[in-house]
């Protein structure tokens, strides 16, 4: 059955920028109509969860994780749709607070009187609790969605012990706090070992890196449990890969080679 001509409009771009929030939420695999997040936001917007699905298909057409991986059935993508792309790709704590101020505004949460989280002016202004929440929780899901919900440099996929680890530190540079290409999905342990600099990515050929530091320890359990990843390459995430670049600032600046 074909959907109501009503769902055949063009896309406004509230409903675009929302969209492509979710997009950015949840595993490209995942992306279908039965997701009970993408039937969420259709009955949130009024469109069909078939419709909301392509549409999530769409923005993985300029996707360049999904383009190396040759996905197929990426078409149909509008002027519209690569603009919301680039964007917000350039900008994403404006992409987190703005979709937040869409859904809460689309539910009925934010009056036409109220007051949404604005952007941070600079480096010394404190971010309220809300926006600085909505920005973790973006990123969090944002990054382990793309690793498929696994350490990238272990595998492990216990949801409760992953982190989303940023690669520039969240202290300092705001414009990277909510952006899935400055993070990577590690576990607890892992984790702490790439933010004081013990192991790092290669930006080159995405291995692991491990410190002189480290790789001098005679702790049994280190090198059991640790230096036995050394020079291995690292999952590739489906999408929203890190960026080369700010890996390079990893290892320049926290990497203790």
């Amino acid at each position: 059955m074909s959907e109501p001509s009503r769902h055949r409009q063009p896309w406004s771009r509230d409903e675009l920028i929302v969209a492509f929030e979710l997009y950015c939420r949840i595993p490209f695999r995942k992306t279908k109509a039965t997701n009970r997040q993408v039937r969420e936001l259709a009955s949130l917007i009024g469109r069909t969860p078939a419709s909301v699905a392509r549409k999530l298909g769409n923005f993985g057409a300029f996707d360049p994780e999904l383009a190396k991986r040759q996905i197929t059935g990426l078409s149909h993508t509008s002027h519209a749709d690569r603009e919301i792309w680039e964007e917000f790709h350039s900008s994403w704590p404006a992409l987190v607070l703005e979709s937040h101020k869409l859904r809460m505004e689309m539910d009925g949460s934010l009056g036409s009187g109220g007051i949404a989280p604005s952007l941070p002016s600079g480096p010394s202004e404190r971010m309220a609790i809300t926006p600085q929440r909505v920005h973790q929780a973006f990123f969090r899901d944002a990054v382990l969605s793309s690793y498929d919900g696994m350490c990238c440099i272990t595998r492990l996929s216990i949801p409760e012990v992953l982190i989303a680890s940023h690669i520039v530190p969240w202290r300092l540079d705001e414009s990277l706090r909510a952006d899935p290409t400055n993070g990577v999905c590690l576990s607890a342990t892992f984790d702490k070992l790439f933010d004081c600099g013990m192991i790092s990515i290669s930006p080159r050929n995405g291995t692991v890196m491990v410190s002189t530091e480290l790789g001098s320890s005679s702790d049994p359990v280190a090198r059991a449990e640790i230096l036995r990843f050394a020079d291995i390459s690292v999952f590739k995430p489906a999408r929203l890969g890190p960026n080369p670049d700010l890996l390079a600032w990893h290892v320049a600046n926290v990497f203790r080679g």
